[in-house]
């Protein structure tokens, strides 16, 4: 595992395609940004997971979810 320290608004790159942004810190909540195509599947861990056990209902709440989201 990789380990970086980051400020707001600084980047991880991951490839050529792919940002992680530090968009805000307050207290220990952290949050990011992730850019990438949109043939890269971003997902939290705990959607993911879902998505893996078969939950294609949750699959379309994430999708619904990301598009109101942009």
């Amino acid at each position: 595992m990789l380990v970086l320290t980051r400020k707001q608004n600084e980047v991880i790159r991951i490839g050529e395609d792919v940002q992680i942004v530090v968009v805000e810190i307050i207290g220990e909540r952290v949050r990011m940004g992730v850019i990438a195509p949109r043939s890269v599947p971003v997902h939290r861990e705990e959607i993911y997971r879902q998505i893996q056990e078969g939950g294609r209902d949750v699959k379309r709440v994430a999708d619904s979810d990301v598009k109101a989201n942009r």
